[in-house]
């Protein structure tokens, strides 16, 4: 994990992000209207449950009007296109077409969140009276909050009674030893309750203390409630015998007699709190999981970050630009993610990524803070859930944006480690929010012809209508617009859209939505995609290189 490596504690020019308080100013720079008339756009349903997954092509068709009204005037929604200069180099077009059929996945409610350190736990700043918090949270949607990291077994120390820190806990100055207490619980309650989020929580393994642990699941579900979705037991125990946490011989066989020790002590005092686990990147261990019966429920779950060849042993893995931004890391990762779910599948168990991001190498890389990396975790995250995962925490930290680790979708302002309480985002924190608008729907089938960097995902929600998106991963600085034709499976009466850009593949501070450094425009008042075709089921229109572009149909 990125939080328990040496950081880069110099803040490149244009570090602080301007947050979501400037979207106003932002938003009319970057948006212009081709249509003095009103604007119609369609209302989406943002419902509380996300929809079970129907059975693998399922179709469902889609009623048109025997007379289409009139249309009405749009106001259609401008892109910004490459910067001025750019030498532009041709794009082949892109064909795209929707199925009346569905993959058997779904995109849920709540799947993208964001995983941090149990010490953190004890940080004041997770507070629902922290308004910087829980306006950069609600940018999330309904976000499950995962607490773990290399911290949980190393210097964290739950304690319901007060007792003093053992002294072989060890941390630093920028990873101190800290301990949680049920006070800490119903303080981040209260962050939950403001943004309606949800929470997943690791207890200590590398020091083996089964009641400790029933104890801290005791205090959660009465801080908690139906917000706490399940406990993990201990991060990444595949790696114990490598970090000396454990003996060199300690391996699967050692984790899984602890671990039903743990979930039978858990389940003594919290029996609906499924166990979540095991947590590692190798995948011997999930099968291990899956297959060993627990006296609660059971989540399968793995790490998993593509670009963490650090010393370029894995010429595709190691952590560079046009690794980032090439066919191979989306192909390499469904391929990774589909042997993890294998196990998952066989054994009846929900799937989740509590711990991902671009890469765990330490420091500053030339992937690190970029626009690319918001086009990465945008896929990544609609990938993972077209996939059949259900949940997506990307890892982050509440240490200061100056020296703080690089691969962080927020941080904190101010100096090195003198947080100042302002909460910033990063670009990648952007292209979680895209995803996490959208309302739960089931994904549908989908061809595409041409678009070796673009990737479409189509997804229909509960009112009818059809959210289609495109990560166009083209170089925004040296390529073209594609041209897209998009067949939609009935004739669209609206057709809005909100759009993710960015300068450059390398670009810091340039990462905008709808033309601001903040949230997409809510759907009832976004613009309407250039050259709608009223009435008609072909749509085409062209879409700027380096973007995530959300487009809602309704019929």
């Amino acid at each position: 994990m990125p939080q328990d490596t040496p950081t880069n504690r110099e803040a490149p020019p244009g570090e602080r992000r301007n947050s979501r308080r400037k979207k106003v100013l932002a938003g009319a720079a970057a948006l212009a209207v081709a249509a003095a008339a009103a604007v119609v756009v369609p209302v989406l349903l943002d419902g509380d449950e996300a929809p079970a997954a129907g059975p693998t092509g399922a179709t469902f068709s889609v009623e048109a009007a025997p007379t289409l009204p009139p249309a009405p005037e749009f106001s259609y929604y401008q892109q910004m296109g490459p910067p001025e200069g750019s030498p532009l180099n041709p794009v082949a077009p892109l064909s795209v077409k929707i199925a009346a059929e569905t993959t058997g996945t779904f995109l849920p409610d709540g799947l993208v969140g964001l995983s941090l350190e149990a010490t953190d736990l004890a940080d004041p700043s997770l507070s629902g009276d922290n308004p910087e918090m829980v306006e950069s949270l609600s940018g999330l949607g309904r976000p499950l909050l995962r607490f773990g990291g290399n911290a949980v077994d190393r210097r964290f120390f739950w304690t319901s009674a007060g007792e003093a820190i053992p002294g072989n806990l060890k941390g630093d100055k920028a990873h101190p030893v800290r301990a949680v207490t049920p006070a800490d619980l119903q303080r981040v309650n209260t962050l939950l309750e403001a943004v309606d989020g949800e929470i997943a929580l690791t207890v200590d393994l590398g020091n083996y203390d089964p009641a400790r642990a029933a104890d801290m699941a005791k205090a959660a579900t009465a801080a908690f409630g139906e917000r706490l979705t399940g406990i993990t037991v201990g991060n990444e125990p595949n790696g114990f015998a490598k970090t000396g946490l454990r003996g060199s011989g300690y391996g699967i066989p050692d984790y899984l007699t602890e671990l039903k020790a743990y979930a039978e002590a858990i389940y003594a005092v919290a029996p609906e709190v499924p166990i979540i686990g095991p947590g590692t990147y190798e995948s011997a261990w999930w099968k291990a999981f899956a297959e060993t019966p627990l006296p609660q429920e059971r989540i399968l779950s793995f790490h998993h970050y593509p670009l963490s060849s650090c010393e370029g042993a894995d010429p595709l893995g190691k952590p560079v630009m046009p690794n980032l931004t090439n066919r191979y890391i989306h192909d390499h990762a469904n391929d990774f993610r589909g042997e993890a779910l294998k196990p998952a599948l066989a054994n009846g168990l929900q799937t989740w990524i509590p711990e991902t991001g671009v890469s765990a190498c330490p420091g500053s890389n030339e992937t690190t803070k970029t626009h690319a990396s918001a086009l990465w975790s945008a896929d990544y995250a609609l990938s993972a859930a077209q996939l059949g995962i259900s949940r997506v925490s990307f890892h982050s930290s509440l240490i200061t944006c100056t020296g703080g680790p690089p691969m962080s979708a927020i941080c904190i302002g101010g100096e090195y480690l003198q947080p100042n309480g302002r909460v910033d985002e990063r670009a990648n924190y952007y292209g979680l929010s895209m995803v996490a608008e959208m309302p739960a729907g089931d994904f549908l089938k989908v061809e595409t012809a041409s678009g070796e960097l673009t990737y479409p995902y189509a997804i229909r929600h509960a009112d009818g209508s059809i959210s289609v998106v495109v990560v166009n991963n083209h170089n925004p600085e040296t390529d073209a617009q594609s041209q897209v034709t998009l067949e939609l499976p009935g004739k669209a009466l609206t057709g809005t859209m909100s759009q993710m850009t960015g300068p450059a593949y390398g670009a810091q501070d340039g990462t905008l939505i709808d033309g601001a450094p903040a949230e997409g425009t809510p759907a009832a008042e976004r613009l309407t995609v250039p050259g709608f075709a009223y009435g008609s089921s072909t749509q085409t229109f062209p879409l700027t290189a380096g973007t995530v572009t959300v487009l809602n149909f309704t019929f």
